[in-house]
């Protein structure tokens, strides 16, 4: 019977025990579920919401404590899918109350007729998949079960709380009380004696308060946490007004932004800020009280970058250790194991004058943790409180707790979703999980969620899911389930958005360390709201790509792959370059691609500062070269890298790669002496190989007035510089030296050949082109010289060569060339080892100041260096590219030039 036909209302739901037919179930009554319902149904699916409270609200019903509000402004936080709701509808204050978001969201209900098919205090108990009928069979507390084509939790992510981990909490005669399932009754906590156990975000907002009511408070605090200010009041001005001058477009940015927020991405990096400037921004974020604005718009770096966060985290412990009287107390309250954001900050509401009141006491748990609780208080290990009631803000067990709480979900072939999630949620796209047909979680772990504005982040899934429903009926599919290489592809691409960020660094409920026993993993996706609704849009004009459907009258589709295989910065150059639909390079002619390059260097941030930077010339074959010398902070000599930057043979100078070489002269602590040969087509082949060997010797015969080392050298270059770099290498052995310890080869241009498969993979669409490759040959060098081993070198004799560091990436026309020379020296019995960057395009490496998941590679080529000069290896905790830093299309075309 087809199940609209069998379908049954909520509301006729009796204690008989027979079963429910819908099309939809969904489970929770708050933001997600509500609009799930209306979207649904108004695509004529009957849809039934089971709830567990009495009425709507999900989060906000259970989390009554004093002080709560939502911390991302109200006007953001709100539903736009009705612009009649919109004007409906008037936020009090710039952050709501528990009790009006409560209300915003019962308006909702009663203005849409949502209640009449939502069955409250119901819990579904177990949720199984039936393969013959494909379809979910919900069983439930209240007896009536439940049958459904689809089956959607929208049960939020911070909905489960964490029980408390303490010793003797049974044994506890007074009061207790949870911020997260708070009653709904009036609770009285004047003139009593109260403990608070947690600091967190319901603990920073309700402390102040309840101070102000009990005659003793005492806050056991194991780990502190950066709060800010939240100046609450009226909606601001300014923001108001952006948001009624032009409500679709205010709207429409938030959608595509980061965070979920209409803020810009800033530019500024902190240290191209002086002092006084970084402090100047911090004030005025400060002042505007705006979780996002602080998190986002001082400078580029502070959320992936450890120095740039640390300036920015000082300042604010600056601000704690000025509100607070007691120093003790202020240091104890100010956070030095996480970096800034890499937990999530709270607002608060004179949180931290409240530790200047004579009836509140702080407890560091770091330093006298509780030992047990007991029937009248509290006993750490050096003292003993007498508490009447004990409130405890211990947080939740995030993103994955409050869908495992609706347990067993039992998919395909008995598949049980919590062993599946053993090691870690498996998800793709955040909706969906491999052997689960037809289930689908709103704002899921791999999804933004949690880094984001809710309301937006619910709303997209909220509509992708129902515009799939759609298309699936009106196509004859019944179901639809994520392929496995689909969902490993993605735990992938959430490993490498991770690394652009400092959440890895912190033990936090994002990566589920603040659960005993639970597996430990960056859970939310880190690659900001607009560039997720991208890949989530295309995997749909990919034809459901990861996805396999089938239906009884149609044919099965199965699209499988990966939905992304770039490094997530590298996909936003590349997709940024498509946007702007530049010409090929090669149709600037030389002189106008050389002109691009020069244009871009101009704007370039110039890279983090090093000891020195020297300018000079030397001898060449044919007059001077010039060179840039970067010499390290530390007191030399040091040995010595010289440098080749990269360019086709035709594009480029001894500056262009300088961010690259500022990065490894830190990196190495060796001076990079990067040097301009000459150029196509006005000094064609061997010009550029003469220029690079006769460079390398001279650079040697004077290393010591360079302040280098005395001794070998090495050499390194990108790209063409590769190619140089790897021919210097091999006229110094037949030619009577210098001396060379080793080589550093990315990307390197080795061979003439056209025919190896990444020729044919990477042909178009990664900016350097096999045709832009066939024009820097033609330039530079005829066809019956490419067989010459200074120009492919790979055809040259490579025993006897120095150790060698070869560098490929996956999406370069190059890359087999590179992996070729490296296997050639192997079987020489050169020394080598590769680098094959999963993700990266040619111009990934050099690409300091926009593709920050090169540091990686960037650290693995600097420790090479420096076993190539004998030295120790040096890691280094910093990510020291220039992260975050949004540059313009121009900037971008020409570096990857």
């Amino acid at each position: 019977m087809p199940d609209v036909m069998v379908a049954a209302r909520a509301s006729e739901a009796t204690s008989s025990g027979e079963t429910q037919q819908v099309d939809v179930a969904v489970v929770g009554a708050g933001f997600a579920g509500l609009y799930l319902l209306h979207r649904l149904r108004k695509a004529g699916f009957t849809t039934m919401v089971l709830e567990e409270a009495d009425d709507v609200g999900g989060t906000w019903y259970w989390n009554r404590y004093p002080g709560a509000r939502c911390d991302i402004q109200t006007i953001d936080y709100s539903y736009t899918f009705d612009p009649e709701l919109e004007s409906a509808w008037k936020w009090s204050e710039k952050y709501a109350t528990q009790p009006e978001i409560l209300r915003y969201l019962g308006f909702v209900a009663d203005r849409y007729d949502l209640r009449r098919d939502i069955r409250f205090r119901t819990k579904v108990t177990a949720a199984t998949w039936d393969q013959a009928s494909e379809r979910w069979l919900l069983a439930t507390d209240d007896g009536a079960a439940v049958s459904c084509r689809y089956y959607i939790m929208a049960t939020g992510c911070l909905s489960s709380p964490k029980p408390p981990e303490i010793d003797g909490v049974k044994d506890f005669k007074g009061e207790v009380y949870f911020t997260g399932r708070w009653p709904h009754e009036e609770v009285k906590l004047a003139g009593k004696r109260i403990a608070v156990i947690g600091t967190g975000s319901s603990g920073i907002q309700s402390i102040p308060l309840i101070a102000e009511q009990a005659a003793q408070l005492t806050v056991f605090q194991r780990t502190p946490n950066f709060a800010l200010p939240a100046h609450n009041g009226a909606a601001p001005a300014d923001r108001a007004a952006l948001l009624e001058g032009d409500r679709v477009g205010y709207r429409e940015q938030a959608r595509w932004s980061l965070a979920g927020v209409p803020w810009p991405q800033q530019m500024a990096v902190s240290w191209q800020l002086t002092d006084a400037e970084r402090r100047e921004r911090f004030e005025q974020a400060w002042a505007k009280g705006d979780l996002v604005y602080i998190l986002t718009q001082l400078w580029a770096d502070q959320a992936v970058d450890v120095e740039g966060n640390a300036l920015l985290a000082e300042l604010i412990r600056e601000k704690i250790r000025t509100t607070i009287k007691d120093p003790e107390t202020a240091a104890a309250l100010s956070p030095h194991d996480h970096p800034f954001g890499a937990k999530r900050p709270c607002l608060d509401t004179n949180y931290y004058a409240t530790y200047n009141r004579p009836n509140v006491t702080l407890v560091n748990l770091r330093q006298e943790p509780i030992k047990s609780i007991t029937a009248s208080g509290i006993t750490t290990d050096k003292r003993t409180f007498d508490v009447d009631t004990i409130v405890f803000a211990t947080g939740f067990d995030a993103m994955t707790g409050a869908i495992m709480a609706v347990h067993p979900i039992t998919g395909r072939g008995g598949k049980s979703l919590s062993d599946v999630w053993a090691d870690g949620p498996q998800t793709y796209l955040g909706l969906t999980v491999a052997g689960f047909p037809n289930l689908f979680m709103i704002t899921g772990p791999g999804s933004p969620s949690v880094l984001s504005n809710m309301a937006v982040s619910i709303e997209q899934h909220v509509d992708w899911v129902a515009d799939r429903l759609i298309a699936m009926r009106e196509a004859g599919f019944t179901t639809i389930e994520a392929t496995e290489a689909a969902q490993a592809g993605w735990t992938r691409h959430m490993a490498d958005c991770s690394t652009l960020t400092l959440h890895r660094l912190a033990n936090t409920w994002y990566t589920g360390a603040n659960v005993p026993g639970k597996a430990q993993g960056v859970m939310p996706y880190t690659g900001g709201v607009g560039p997720y609704r991208s890949i989530c849009n295309e995997v749909v004009s990919g034809g459901m790509l990861g996805f396999r459907l089938t239906g009884p009258n149609v044919a099965e589709q199965c699209n499988d792959g990966e939905i992304v295989r770039l490094q997530p910065d590298v996909r936003l150059v590349l997709n940024m370059l498509a946007d702007m639909k530049l010409p090929p390079i090669e149709s600037f002619g030389f002189q106008g691609a050389r002109d691009f390059v020069a244009q871009f260097n101009a704007s370039r941030p110039a890279g983090r500062p090093v000891g020195e930077v020297v300018d000079g010339t030397l001898p060449g074959p044919d007059g001077p070269l010039p060179y840039r010398l970067y010499r390290p902070a530390a007191p030399g000599p040091h040995p010595i890298v010289v440098y080749f930057h990269g360019g086709g043979w035709v594009l480029g100078d001894e500056q262009s790669d300088e961010p690259f070489c500022r990065d490894m002269c830190r990196r190495t602590g060796m001076i990079f002496v990067s040097v301009g040969y000459r150029h196509a087509p006005e000094h064609r082949f061997p010009a550029a190989a003469e220029d690079g060997y006769a460079a390398t010797r001279w650079i040697a015969e004077h290393a010591a007035d360079l302040g280098g080392r005395s001794g070998p050298v090495m050499v390194a270059g990108w790209s063409a510089g590769g190619n140089i770099a790897a021919v210097t290498c091999q006229l110094a052995r037949d030619c009577g030296g210098p001396q060379i310890s080793g080589q550093l080869l990315v990307c390197p241009a080795t061979d003439c050949r056209f025919d190896r498969p990444s020729y044919n993979d990477n042909a178009t669409g990664y900016f350097l082109t096999r045709s832009l490759m066939y024009w820097f040959w033609d330039l530079y060098c005829s066809p019956g010289d490419r067989t010459d081993p200074r120009v492919s070198p790979l055809r040259g004799k490579l025993e006897g060569l120095p150790q060698a560091f070869v560098v490929t990436c996956e999406f370069d026309p190059l890359r087999d060339e590179g992996v070729a020379y490296a296997e050639a020296l192997a079987a020489a019995g050169v020394p080598v080892e590769q680098l094959n960057a999963r993700g990266h395009f040619h111009s990934s490496f050099p690409m300091v100041d926009v593709v920050i998941t090169g540091a990686s590679g960037r650290m693995q080529m600097a420790e090479a260096l420096r076993r190539f000069a004998g030295l120790p290896p040096e890691r280094r905790q910093s990510d020291e590219g220039v992260p975050g830093r949004t540059v313009s299309p121009h900037e971008i075309a020409a570096a990857a030039g």
